[in-house]
């Protein structure tokens, strides 16, 4: 397995997308040695969507950076190391509106890239987005706040918790075959809740009829983050 180089960058949004999946299903897409990592018996999947700015390496001043929208595809996964049990989560495939991370992308930047088309409507708390990128497509409208509902956590600090414990990416490099490992650090961590009014996604759209379902939306905002060799 290899590793890709660090960068810095600001997060504006990221909305975390979360699915229960099928395990048998899940274990069909996450490649060896990786696993899938189940809660309350489930496979958790789902997408993120970032807004980032000041994206640069971690020796260039942020005002130098760069701007994009982001979209990533993730199954949480474990894997055994040097005799124990380390979590975080393989990435499925990534789309950008960046041409730098296209091009770069498991080579400066972390991650093999496609590019992708954006919409995004954000008013006060509410965010409403979609992604094309021939014929991958998702749509979100989430609302930060209200109760929180989750068949994984009791809690939305117990999804926190979860999700900052899984801070290593996994996914396959500029060759298809070979793994390469990022972890996601942020100098501050606070996600919240928000409710539905609607998501698709074509990817888990595409599994079969009933092992892919919706169940919780969080999301993060303003924070500076890094993105190093795991």
């Amino acid at each position: 397995m290899t590793v890709v180089r660090g960068v810095r960058a600001h997060l504006r949004r990221r909305l975390l997308v979360s699915y229960r999946v099928d395990p048998e299903v899940a274990r069909t897409i996450v490649p060896a040695p990786l696993r899938p990592q189940l809660v309350a018996g489930q496979a958790l999947g789902g997408f993120c969507v970032l807004g980032l700015d000041a994206i640069r390496p971690g020796w260039m001043p942020g005002s130098l950076g760069l701007r994009s929208e982001n979209t990533a595809h993730r199954m949480a996964v474990e894997w055994d190391e040097d005799g124990q049990t380390r979590t975080g989560v393989y990435i499925l495939e990534r789309h950008s509106t960046a041409w730098h991370a296209v091009l770069f992308g498991g080579r400066l930047f972390p991650g093999v890239h496609q590019h992708a088309r954006f919409t995004i409507d954000e008013s006060g708390d509410r965010y409403a987005l979609t992604m094309d990128a021939g014929d991958a497509h998702l749509a979100a409208d989430v609302e930060v706040g209200g109760e929180w509902e989750s068949d994984f956590f009791p809690t939305v600090q117990a999804a926190s918790d979860f999700y900052r414990s899984g801070r290593i990416g996994w996914s396959r490099g500029t060759d298809d075959s070979t793994l390469e490992a990022v972890a996601l650090a942020a100098d501050g961590w606070v996600v919240e809740p928000a409710r539905v009014h609607s998501v698709r996604s074509s990817f888990f759209e595409s599994l079969p009829p009933g092992s892919a379902v919706l169940d919780h939306v969080v999301v993060m905002r303003d924070l500076p983050i890094r993105m190093d060799a795991a």
